[in-house]
Protein backbone atom coordinates (compact mmCIF):
# COMPACT_ATOMS: atom_id res chain seq x y z
CA UNK A 1 0.00 0.00 0.00
CA UNK A 2 2.48 2.36 0.76
CA UNK A 3 4.80 2.26 -2.60
CA UNK A 4 1.18 3.24 -4.26
CA UNK A 5 1.13 6.37 -2.17
CA UNK A 6 4.54 7.55 -3.66
CA UNK A 7 4.42 10.02 -6.42
CA UNK A 8 5.86 13.50 -7.23
CA UNK A 9 3.75 16.08 -6.79
CA UNK A 10 5.18 18.79 -5.65
CA UNK A 11 2.03 19.73 -3.10
CA UNK A 12 2.34 16.27 -1.47
CA UNK A 13 2.53 17.32 2.32
CA UNK A 14 -0.37 19.76 1.79
CA UNK A 15 -2.26 17.12 3.46
CA UNK A 16 -0.68 18.05 7.11
CA UNK A 17 0.22 21.22 5.84
CA UNK A 18 4.40 20.63 5.98
CA UNK A 19 6.16 24.35 4.94
CA UNK A 20 8.84 22.90 2.76
CA UNK A 21 9.29 21.67 -0.68
CA UNK A 22 11.70 19.55 -0.78
CA UNK A 23 13.53 16.84 1.39
CA UNK A 24 16.95 19.52 0.83
CA UNK A 25 14.86 21.67 2.68
CA UNK A 26 14.92 20.58 5.66
CA UNK A 27 18.08 21.20 7.95
CA UNK A 28 17.76 17.47 9.05
CA UNK A 29 21.38 15.72 9.92
CA UNK A 30 22.42 13.78 6.78
CA UNK A 31 23.47 10.95 6.89
CA UNK A 32 22.49 9.76 9.61
CA UNK A 33 25.19 8.71 12.15
CA UNK A 34 23.38 7.39 15.50
CA UNK A 35 19.71 6.32 15.27
CA UNK A 36 17.22 4.94 18.52
CA UNK A 37 14.56 2.36 17.88
CA UNK A 38 11.91 2.14 20.65
CA UNK A 39 10.18 -0.50 19.45
CA UNK A 40 6.91 -0.69 22.29
CA UNK A 41 5.27 -3.86 23.34
CA UNK A 42 1.74 -4.24 24.16
CA UNK A 43 -0.23 -6.83 25.18
CA UNK A 44 -4.08 -6.52 23.79
CA UNK A 45 -7.41 -7.94 24.75
CA UNK A 46 -9.31 -9.83 22.83
CA UNK A 47 -6.75 -9.91 20.02
CA UNK A 48 -4.04 -12.49 18.18
CA UNK A 49 -1.68 -9.99 17.60
CA UNK A 50 1.62 -10.99 19.05
CA UNK A 51 2.41 -8.48 21.92
CA UNK A 52 6.25 -8.51 20.17
CA UNK A 53 5.11 -7.56 16.36
CA UNK A 54 6.74 -4.37 16.86
CA UNK A 55 10.45 -5.50 17.51
CA UNK A 56 10.30 -7.15 13.96
CA UNK A 57 9.87 -3.98 11.67
CA UNK A 58 12.78 -2.40 14.39
CA UNK A 59 15.13 -4.92 13.39
CA UNK A 60 14.50 -4.70 9.63
CA UNK A 61 14.92 -1.12 10.35
CA UNK A 62 18.24 -1.17 12.19
CA UNK A 63 19.73 -3.41 9.59
CA UNK A 64 18.49 -0.43 7.19
CA UNK A 65 20.51 2.05 9.02
CA UNK A 66 23.48 0.04 9.14
CA UNK A 67 23.85 -1.37 5.96
CA UNK A 68 22.50 1.71 4.13
CA UNK A 69 24.45 4.69 6.11
CA UNK A 70 27.09 2.58 8.44
CA UNK A 71 25.11 4.37 11.77
CA UNK A 72 25.40 3.10 14.98
CA UNK A 73 21.49 1.84 15.96
CA UNK A 74 20.84 0.81 19.80
CA UNK A 75 17.34 -0.40 20.79
CA UNK A 76 15.26 0.15 23.60
CA UNK A 77 14.07 -3.47 25.16
CA UNK A 78 11.00 -4.75 26.99
CA UNK A 79 9.27 -1.28 26.75
CA UNK A 80 5.63 -2.24 28.13
CA UNK A 81 4.98 0.86 30.30
CA UNK A 82 5.79 4.57 30.41
CA UNK A 83 7.65 3.54 33.54
CA UNK A 84 9.91 1.03 31.27
CA UNK A 85 10.66 3.55 28.76
CA UNK A 86 11.59 6.35 31.28
CA UNK A 87 13.94 4.51 33.17
CA UNK A 88 16.03 3.76 29.99
CA UNK A 89 16.19 6.80 28.75
CA UNK A 90 16.99 8.89 31.11
CA UNK A 91 19.76 6.44 31.74
CA UNK A 92 20.98 6.90 28.15
CA UNK A 93 20.59 11.03 28.33
CA UNK A 94 23.33 10.79 30.75
CA UNK A 95 25.49 7.95 29.18
CA UNK A 96 25.60 8.43 25.69
CA UNK A 97 25.53 11.38 22.82
CA UNK A 98 22.57 12.37 20.69
CA UNK A 99 20.71 10.66 18.17
CA UNK A 100 20.34 11.98 14.51
CA UNK A 101 16.40 9.58 14.59
CA UNK A 102 14.44 8.59 17.29
CA UNK A 103 11.98 6.08 16.10
CA UNK A 104 8.82 4.67 17.57
CA UNK A 105 7.10 1.82 16.56
CA UNK A 106 4.06 1.36 18.49
CA UNK A 107 -0.21 1.84 18.26
CA UNK A 108 -1.53 5.37 18.14
CA UNK A 109 -4.04 7.27 17.98
CA UNK A 110 -4.08 10.80 17.51
CA UNK A 111 -3.00 11.81 20.91
CA UNK A 112 0.31 9.53 20.36
CA UNK A 113 1.66 6.34 20.79
CA UNK A 114 0.07 3.77 23.16
CA UNK A 115 0.88 1.77 25.43
CA UNK A 116 -0.32 -0.76 28.47
CA UNK A 117 -2.40 1.49 30.57
CA UNK A 118 -0.23 1.73 33.64
CA UNK A 119 -1.09 3.39 37.46
CA UNK A 120 1.56 6.12 37.94
CA UNK A 121 -0.04 7.67 41.09
CA UNK A 122 -2.58 7.18 43.35
CA UNK A 123 -4.24 9.55 46.64
CA UNK A 124 -6.35 8.65 49.21
CA UNK A 125 -8.85 11.74 50.13
CA UNK A 126 -10.91 11.55 53.58
CA UNK A 127 -13.49 13.71 54.20
CA UNK A 128 -15.31 12.97 57.35
CA UNK A 129 -16.80 9.08 56.26
CA UNK A 130 -15.86 9.35 53.17
CA UNK A 131 -12.94 8.22 51.57
CA UNK A 132 -12.21 8.66 48.31
CA UNK A 133 -9.67 6.47 46.75
CA UNK A 134 -8.30 7.61 43.52
CA UNK A 135 -5.73 6.24 40.86
CA UNK A 136 -4.18 7.67 38.03
CA UNK A 137 -2.82 5.81 35.10
CA UNK A 138 -1.57 6.57 32.10
CA UNK A 139 -1.47 5.27 28.15
CA UNK A 140 -0.13 8.12 26.00
CA UNK A 141 1.96 10.72 27.68
CA UNK A 142 0.44 13.44 28.91
CA UNK A 143 -3.23 11.90 29.11
CA UNK A 144 -4.40 10.84 32.57
CA UNK A 145 -7.08 8.26 33.20
CA UNK A 146 -8.61 9.29 36.42
CA UNK A 147 -10.78 5.92 38.86
CA UNK A 148 -11.90 7.27 41.56
CA UNK A 149 -13.78 5.08 44.19
CA UNK A 150 -15.80 6.63 46.94
CA UNK A 151 -17.03 4.55 50.09
CA UNK A 152 -17.58 4.91 53.43
CA UNK A 153 -14.83 2.66 55.52
CA UNK A 154 -16.82 2.38 58.63
CA UNK A 155 -19.96 1.02 56.30
CA UNK A 156 -18.62 -2.73 55.43
CA UNK A 157 -15.17 -3.82 56.90
CA UNK A 158 -14.61 -6.52 54.88
CA UNK A 159 -14.95 -4.43 51.61
CA UNK A 160 -12.97 -1.94 53.31
CA UNK A 161 -10.24 -4.53 53.53
CA UNK A 162 -10.60 -6.01 50.03
CA UNK A 163 -10.26 -2.41 48.65
CA UNK A 164 -6.82 -1.55 50.72
CA UNK A 165 -5.19 -4.69 49.39
CA UNK A 166 -6.53 -5.04 45.98
CA UNK A 167 -6.92 -0.89 44.67
CA UNK A 168 -3.08 -1.33 42.60
CA UNK A 169 -4.98 -3.88 40.74
CA UNK A 170 -7.91 -1.50 38.99
CA UNK A 171 -5.86 0.61 37.14
CA UNK A 172 -4.69 -1.91 34.38
CA UNK A 173 -8.27 -3.09 34.28
CA UNK A 174 -11.41 -1.55 32.55
CA UNK A 175 -13.47 0.40 34.35
CA UNK A 176 -16.47 -1.79 33.74
CA UNK A 177 -15.04 -4.70 35.05
CA UNK A 178 -13.61 -3.06 38.12
CA UNK A 179 -17.26 -1.41 38.67
CA UNK A 180 -18.64 -5.61 38.16
CA UNK A 181 -15.77 -7.19 40.38
CA UNK A 182 -16.63 -4.56 43.21
CA UNK A 183 -20.78 -4.95 42.74
CA UNK A 184 -19.88 -8.61 42.82
CA UNK A 185 -17.68 -8.24 46.22
CA UNK A 186 -20.67 -6.09 47.21
CA UNK A 187 -23.56 -9.05 46.72
CA UNK A 188 -21.33 -11.14 49.29
CA UNK A 189 -20.75 -8.97 52.01
CA UNK A 190 -23.25 -6.71 51.64
CA UNK A 191 -26.85 -8.22 53.07
CA UNK A 192 -29.91 -7.21 51.49
CA UNK A 193 -32.81 -5.44 52.86
CA UNK A 194 -35.49 -8.00 53.39
CA UNK A 195 -38.50 -5.80 53.70
CA UNK A 196 -37.06 -3.88 50.73
CA UNK A 197 -37.16 -7.53 48.84
CA UNK A 198 -40.05 -9.01 49.59
CA UNK A 199 -41.90 -6.26 48.53
CA UNK A 200 -40.37 -5.73 45.17
CA UNK A 201 -38.76 -9.16 44.15
CA UNK A 202 -40.94 -11.48 45.53
CA UNK A 203 -41.74 -14.67 43.77
CA UNK A 204 -45.15 -13.23 42.50
CA UNK A 205 -43.93 -10.02 41.54
CA UNK A 206 -41.48 -11.00 39.25
CA UNK A 207 -42.95 -12.33 36.19
CA UNK A 208 -42.85 -15.58 35.07
CA UNK A 209 -41.43 -15.70 32.00
CA UNK A 210 -39.49 -15.05 30.01
CA UNK A 211 -36.73 -16.78 31.95
CA UNK A 212 -33.91 -13.97 31.05
CA UNK A 213 -36.31 -10.64 32.03
CA UNK A 214 -37.18 -12.82 35.52
CA UNK A 215 -33.53 -12.98 35.65
CA UNK A 216 -33.18 -9.06 34.99
CA UNK A 217 -35.57 -8.35 36.65
CA UNK A 218 -34.89 -10.26 40.20
CA UNK A 219 -30.96 -8.67 39.28
CA UNK A 220 -32.45 -5.51 39.15
CA UNK A 221 -34.11 -5.90 42.49
CA UNK A 222 -31.02 -6.97 44.33
CA UNK A 223 -29.36 -3.55 42.99
CA UNK A 224 -32.11 -1.53 44.81
CA UNK A 225 -32.37 -3.30 47.95
CA UNK A 226 -29.01 -3.54 48.64
CA UNK A 227 -27.35 -0.28 50.19
CA UNK A 228 -24.58 0.80 47.91
CA UNK A 229 -20.82 0.28 49.48
CA UNK A 230 -18.97 2.45 46.82
CA UNK A 231 -19.50 4.97 44.21
CA UNK A 232 -17.28 4.65 40.72
CA UNK A 233 -16.45 7.42 38.52
CA UNK A 234 -13.73 7.41 35.29
CA UNK A 235 -12.37 10.45 33.65
CA UNK A 236 -9.60 11.27 31.15
CA UNK A 237 -7.91 14.89 31.74
CA UNK A 238 -4.89 17.03 30.44
CA UNK A 239 -1.76 16.08 32.80
CA UNK A 240 1.06 18.79 31.20
CA UNK A 241 3.53 17.64 33.44
CA UNK A 242 3.82 14.14 32.50
CA UNK A 243 3.33 15.70 28.22
CA UNK A 244 6.50 17.90 29.37
CA UNK A 245 8.16 15.10 30.72
CA UNK A 246 7.69 13.25 27.84
CA UNK A 247 8.91 16.07 25.39
CA UNK A 248 11.84 17.02 27.48
CA UNK A 249 13.49 13.48 26.78
CA UNK A 250 12.87 13.52 23.10
CA UNK A 251 14.59 16.81 23.08
CA UNK A 252 17.73 15.54 25.33
CA UNK A 253 17.74 11.91 23.30
CA UNK A 254 17.22 13.90 19.48
CA UNK A 255 19.92 16.41 18.13
CA UNK A 256 18.99 19.44 17.39
CA UNK A 257 18.98 18.66 13.25
CA UNK A 258 18.19 15.54 13.97
CA UNK A 259 14.17 13.81 13.42
CA UNK A 260 11.69 12.07 15.85
CA UNK A 261 9.94 9.80 14.23
CA UNK A 262 6.23 8.09 15.57
CA UNK A 263 5.59 5.13 13.31
CA UNK A 264 1.93 4.21 14.47
CA UNK A 265 -1.60 5.19 13.20
CA UNK A 266 -3.03 8.75 12.81
CA UNK A 267 0.33 10.68 14.01
CA UNK A 268 0.22 13.01 11.22
CA UNK A 269 -3.70 12.92 10.80
CA UNK A 270 -5.88 15.86 11.24
CA UNK A 271 -8.38 15.03 14.06
CA UNK A 272 -12.10 14.67 12.39
CA UNK A 273 -14.41 17.47 13.75
CA UNK A 274 -17.03 15.82 15.56
CA UNK A 275 -20.13 17.89 16.15
CA UNK A 276 -21.45 17.68 19.88
CA UNK A 277 -19.01 15.12 20.36
CA UNK A 278 -16.62 15.18 23.43
CA UNK A 279 -13.34 13.51 21.76
CA UNK A 280 -11.48 12.01 24.54
CA UNK A 281 -8.25 11.09 21.77
CA UNK A 282 -8.05 14.62 20.34
CA UNK A 283 -7.25 15.97 23.94
CA UNK A 284 -3.83 16.54 23.76
CA UNK A 285 -3.70 17.99 20.01
CA UNK A 286 -7.05 20.57 20.76
CA UNK A 287 -5.20 21.55 24.09
CA UNK A 288 -3.25 24.97 24.67
CA UNK A 289 -0.01 22.85 25.36
CA UNK A 290 3.07 24.65 23.12
CA UNK A 291 1.39 27.48 21.56
CA UNK A 292 -1.77 24.86 20.54
CA UNK A 293 -4.12 23.84 19.68
CA UNK A 294 -2.16 21.85 16.87
CA UNK A 295 -3.79 20.08 13.70
CA UNK A 296 -1.75 17.36 14.74
CA UNK A 297 0.33 15.33 17.08
CA UNK A 298 3.69 15.78 15.20
CA UNK A 299 2.89 19.43 15.07
CA UNK A 300 2.42 19.45 18.48
CA UNK A 301 5.45 17.77 19.59
CA UNK A 302 7.78 19.38 17.41
CA UNK A 303 6.12 22.51 18.64
CA UNK A 304 7.15 21.51 22.54
CA UNK A 305 10.69 19.76 21.27
CA UNK A 306 12.14 22.34 19.06
CA UNK A 307 12.76 19.00 16.60
CA UNK A 308 11.91 18.23 13.05
CA UNK A 309 8.89 15.67 13.68
CA UNK A 310 7.14 12.91 11.25
CA UNK A 311 4.04 10.42 10.98
CA UNK A 312 1.95 8.41 8.91
CA UNK A 313 -1.38 10.23 8.31
CA UNK A 314 -4.33 7.03 8.56
CA UNK A 315 -3.51 4.19 9.40
CA UNK A 316 -0.09 1.69 9.26
CA UNK A 317 0.86 -2.07 9.17
CA UNK A 318 4.11 -2.71 10.57
CA UNK A 319 5.37 -2.72 6.95
CA UNK A 320 4.19 0.42 5.82
CA UNK A 321 5.84 2.10 9.11
CA UNK A 322 9.11 0.46 7.27
CA UNK A 323 8.37 1.46 3.54
CA UNK A 324 7.83 5.23 4.97
CA UNK A 325 10.95 5.56 6.81
CA UNK A 326 12.69 4.07 3.98
CA UNK A 327 11.40 6.11 1.75
CA UNK A 328 11.84 9.19 3.46
CA UNK A 329 15.74 8.68 3.97
CA UNK A 330 16.22 7.88 0.35
CA UNK A 331 14.38 11.86 -0.07
CA UNK A 332 11.08 10.02 -2.06
CA UNK A 333 7.81 12.09 -1.44
CA UNK A 334 5.06 10.39 -0.06
CA UNK A 335 1.25 11.51 0.01
CA UNK A 336 0.36 9.69 3.71
CA UNK A 337 3.40 11.22 5.62
CA UNK A 338 3.11 14.48 7.68
CA UNK A 339 7.01 16.07 7.96
CA UNK A 340 6.64 19.35 10.39
CA UNK A 341 9.19 21.44 10.98
CA UNK A 342 9.89 23.61 14.41
CA UNK A 343 9.43 26.76 12.83
CA UNK A 344 5.97 25.16 11.01
CA UNK A 345 2.70 26.63 12.63
CA UNK A 346 -0.15 25.73 11.36
CA UNK A 347 -2.53 28.50 10.21
CA UNK A 348 -5.49 29.19 12.67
Amino acid sequence: MSTAEVYSDTNHLISCQSFYNSFTDLKLQQPPKRVLLVPLLSKEPHSTEAPRWSEQPARTLEAFYRNRFNATVEKLRDVWNWTDYYRQVDQMAQQSPPFDRVIFISHGGFDGPILTNALFEHDLQVTGNKSKLLLFSEEQPGLKNVLSITYDPDKNPVFNDYLASHWSEFAEMEPTNVWHLLKGLEKQVQPLDSECFQRYCSPDKLPVNPIDLRESRLNLCELICREPLFEQKTAVEIFPERFFRFTKTLSSLVTPDGLIFFGACNPGSAAPVKVGESNKIELLINSTLAGGPHNSYVHLVSAATGRITAGPIGSSSAKDIVDRIVMFESGRPQRNLCIVTPAATWPQ
